[in-house]
């Protein structure tokens, strides 16, 4: 099968996962221990089922949605993915320019393998920066005025990371950073030649030994590439006052990453946020953690049109989306179905992705008998088996919605 003949993503993660060696692929799929939270985020839109409406002309209807002063054609953009350069060569300019074609926003991970400059200049569209940072403000500082002179609309702060998780499966296989080509992995590269050549061998010659080039710094006109130790120093010592500081710096849009309480929803608000992702970070940090649709009608009743609420994590179909906006977010992001796309057919795999979400998404709006994105609420759901933390508010949801 080919990437284009994908009827869903599904169809394009069997596709990727057969062109991936098992170290690149145990990395995509994988979560943290158990992957519990892997599987909870999937099981929660199992759970909640639809109560549509008949008979309501939709023959005018549009997924598109006005975020932050930019209106988008879809409701879902790509969510920042480290690492991305293992499932496709260049594969964050790859999303970056699928993102701009299909008019959806891209945030560039820290842990990219492409610097965020090339992939601004060659992407373009809407891009965001998502940053990792330590305690240690100087580098971070640095960081930041990187991704603002580059041009980026938002900065996104992952705050769920203050320790590495604990992923097994990534220890089992040899999982580094930067990465290595061990005897066993050069063996399992070499029975996947499309990617051992297509993939790793290209960006060996393109630009050295995959690592995290955002992290490097310039000094002499050379480029000094960080230890990853350094990259992880201290992040345990993160607290709100340093989102705090980075509000002082950052001109733009400033979104926190990885919120599941509405306490800590209003304490981002309160520290200047311009928005929050509700976010378990795909099941690949704290293992039992709480799927982003169960916090989400709290996290809405505590800060629903003060600040915009994105939901992340698990989302593999357009219904998946639309579940999430009646629930309270304003947008969402994906990020292993684009990774899937990329990883299946490149730059065109990621434009098919999103289409299939696209489609899925303007389908099941037309059958819920909604025309628009701003009409989607509760009531169209049906989810006894949930237990959600507070009342859904139906009523004022269409007003709450941030733009």
């Amino acid at each position: 099968m080919r990437y284009d003949q994908a009827l869903n993503i599904e169809d394009l993660r069997q596709l990727a996962v057969r062109r991936l060696p098992k170290i690149a692929g145990d990395f995509l799929e994988g979560g943290a221990e158990d992957d519990l939270s892997l599987r909870r985020n999937r099981e929660v839109f199992a759970q909640i089922g639809f109560r549509p409406r008949t008979l309501v002309d939709v023959s005018a209807r549009s997924p598109a949605v006005t975020l932050f002063g930019k209106t988008h054609a879809a409701p879902f953009g790509i969510a920042p993915t480290g690492m991305a350069g293992l499932y496709a060569f260049d594969a964050d300019v790859k999303l970056a320019r699928a993102a701009a074609a299909a008019n959806v926003p891209f945030v560039l991970s820290t842990a990219s393998l492409v610097t965020m400059e090339r992939v601004m200049k060659e992407g373009g569209g809407t891009q965001w920066f998502q940053l990792y940072m330590s305690k240690d403000h100087p580098p971070a500082q640095a960081l930041i005025e990187r991704a603002r002179d580059a041009g980026h609309d938002a900065l996104v702060v992952t705050t769920d990371v203050g320790v590495q998780a604990n992923r097994e499966q990534n220890a089992r296989n040899g999982f580094s950073i930067p990465f290595h080509m061990t005897p066993s992995v050069l063996w399992d590269g070499l029975l996947h030649p499309r990617w051992l050549f297509g993939v790793f061998c290209r960006t060996v010659l393109d630009s050295g030994v995959p690592r995290f080039q955002n992290l490097d710094t310039h000094q002499g006109g050379k480029i000094i590439a960080k230890p990853i130790g350094e990259f992880r120093a201290r992040r345990e010592a993160l607290d709100w006052n340093d989102l705090r500081w980075i509000r002082s710096i950052w001109p733009r849009k400033l979104l926190v990453k990885g919120v599941l309480t509405p306490e800590d929803a209003l304490t981002a608000l309160e520290c200047g946020a311009d928005g929050i992702f509700v976010s378990n970070h795909g099941g690949r940090q704290l293992d039992g953690a709480v799927s982003p649709l169960e916090a989400l009608p709290a996290i809405r009743a505590a800060v629903g049109g003060r600040m915009a609420i994105i939901a992340d994590s698990g989302f593999r179909r357009g219904a998946d989306v639309v579940k999430a906006l009646a629930l309270g977010a304003d947008f969402c992001f994906t990020g292993r179905a684009t990774l899937y796309g990329a990883a299946a057919g490149g730059e065109s795999g990621v434009a098919h992705a999103i289409a299939l979400l696209k489609r899925e998404v303007d389908r099941v709006m037309a059958l819920l008998g909604c025309n628009t994105v701003a009409e989607l609420n509760p009531d169209l759901l049906f989810c006894p088996e949930l237990n959600f933390t507070a009342p859904l508010r139906t009523e004022s949801l269409a007003q709450m919605r941030i733009v």
